[in-house]
């Protein structure tokens, strides 16, 4: 049986759809603060709060949790920085009440979603596992600070975990039935969409002078259904006994804002207002993940990494979800 934390979330809502469909067993754990009950297909739901180690452990009372997957952070780059608390509360001091659960069960394999934002600026493109690890928000740290800590767990405790690093998780379930629907909605391609379908009156472009082609920055997407494949193959690793180790999950290959807005436009077949504004600070020109070892050690391999597959997933859930 596997538990996956926050999986009524975006990521966590498509893993545990795959993971039932390859025949495991799933329970889903969310406190629905960001996640959506409707989204969790094929397996037992339970509404609780890692904030509270007594509902994580009534959970491995009554299940017997063989590995854990770990989706339960608050992931607003820009409200980390306003509120650092929280996320510090939430992202590390909860992931730490379920790790000692983990712990009371002699429950030994654990797969962390980590995030790119470990990296921060980029030193050299694309980004490797080695590249050093600066985060330039408390997002990113504490992202980096649960990763330190299963490190240290591994050491001295056993634990067996993959932490993966992910670039821009995008796109939609191939069946249109769960997709992307946060709220509020901070990622390119959903806002992108939502111009399209004339919610919202025009999509912003924070900079047009980067080092780039186009002189938009450019970012590496990845379908969140190879995301999903790419952590059960790492919790297959760890079965058949591989080494604690990390991730990066990316493509490998950049597109900019200009090229995803054109994509849309192609897809969604209708034209749209695009305003130009200043740069955000601390936004790099480029973000790319190498995903070399992924594939080399995992035996990942992206299936649906063609932009246009990508935003047509994306575009086909958006209009069902917006009707």
């Amino acid at each position: 049986m596997i538990l996956i934390v926050g999986g009524a979330g975006y990521i966590g809502s498509h893993i545990n759809k795959l993971l039932n469909q390859q025949g495991y067993e799933t329970i889903v754990f969310d406190n629905l603060i960001y996640g959506h009950r409707e989204a969790v297909k094929g397996s037992e739901f339970v509404l609780g709060d890692l904030n509270n180690i007594e509902q994580i452990r009534l959970v491995f009372k009554k299940y017997k949790i063989d590995a854990v997957m770990h989706f339960a952070a608050f992931a607003y780059v820009g409200e980390s920085v306003v509120k650092p608390e929280k996320y510090y509360i939430n992202n590390v001091s909860n992931s730490l009440n379920l790790l000692q659960v983990m712990r009371e069960f002699n429950c030994k394999y654990f797969i962390f979603s980590s995030s790119c934002a470990t990296y921060g600026e980029p030193q050299y493109i694309p980004i490797d596992e080695k590249h050093p690890q600066n985060p330039i928000n408390p997002y990113g740290q504490s992202k980096l600070m649960v990763e330190r800590i299963l490190e240290d767990y591994s050491n001295a405790y056993g634990l067996k975990y993959v932490s993966l690093r992910y670039f821009n998780a995008a796109g939609a379930d191939i069946d249109t039935e769960i997709g992307e629907n946060h709220n509020p909605e901070t990622h390119l391609i959903p806002l992108i969409l939502d111009t399209a379908l004339g919610i919202r009156e025009d999509i912003k472009v924070f900079g047009t002078h980067y080092d780039t082609p186009d002189g938009s920055a450019i970012r590496d997407y990845i379908h969140v259904m190879d995301l999903a494949d790419a952590h059960i193959l790492a919790l297959e690793y760890l079965k058949r006994g591989g080494k604690s180790d990390v991730f990066n999950l990316g493509n490998g290959n950049g597109y900019s804002v200009f090229e995803i807005i054109e994509m849309v436009r192609k897809i969604a077949q209708k034209n749209f207002k695009v305003t130009i504004t200043d740069r955000r600070a601390g936004d790099p020109a480029k973000l790319i993940g190498d995903a070399t070892k992924a594939k080399k050690v995992l035996g990942w391999k992206p299936k649906y990494f063609e932009l246009e597959t990508i935003i047509s997933t994306a575009w086909k859930w958006h209009k069902k979800l917006k009707k």
